[in-house]
């Protein structure tokens, strides 16, 4: 859940951070598509192109 990158629910490491933890409770959602073109990417601080969450509660 550290950086909110959306995975299919058979991950069981997050490919981005690492992290094992996840949360199934999501609102909104982000594609970023070039990562390093993107403003809205450099404004939240993601550095690979992916899906993310815009909310998520734990």
């Amino acid at each position: 859940m550290k950086c909110k990158l959306l995975v299919p629910f058979r991950v069981e490491e997050c490919p981005n951070c690492g992290s094992r933890e996840f949360s199934e409770e999501w609102e909104g959602m982000i594609v970023i598509i070039d990562a390093e073109r993107s403003q809205v990417a450099k404004k939240l601080g993601i550095e690979r192109a992916g899906r993310y969450a815009v909310k998520l509660r734990r």
